[in-house]
């Protein structure tokens, strides 16, 4: 099971990298940022938005997974200690 949750991980790392290197940006960007004085905090807020947003998720998965957790603990019986 380790082996395959490592192979799966790499697979979806070169896969993301590989977009990665696909992306490019407009090259006008930059001219069409300085002509209006709202598009350049708009593209500031966009960019903190796709940054925050992986931490988001994954922060959600992770509070879920362990609150999982602790409610199958909760639900398990107390074991006897075999030494008394």
């Amino acid at each position: 099971m380790k082996r395959f949750f490592l192979i799966f991980s790499l697979s979806i790392c070169l896969w993301a990298t590989g977009l990665m290197s696909m992306a490019s940006a407009c090259p006008m960007c930059k001219e069409a940022n300085e002509t209006e004085n709202a598009l350049p905090r708009a593209y500031m807020y966009s960019i903190l938005f796709m940054i925050a947003m992986p931490a988001t998720i994954f922060t959600g998965l992770g509070w879920k997974f362990y609150r999982l957790t602790q409610e199958r603990d909760d639900e398990l019986p107390e074991e006897e200690s075999f030494g008394e």
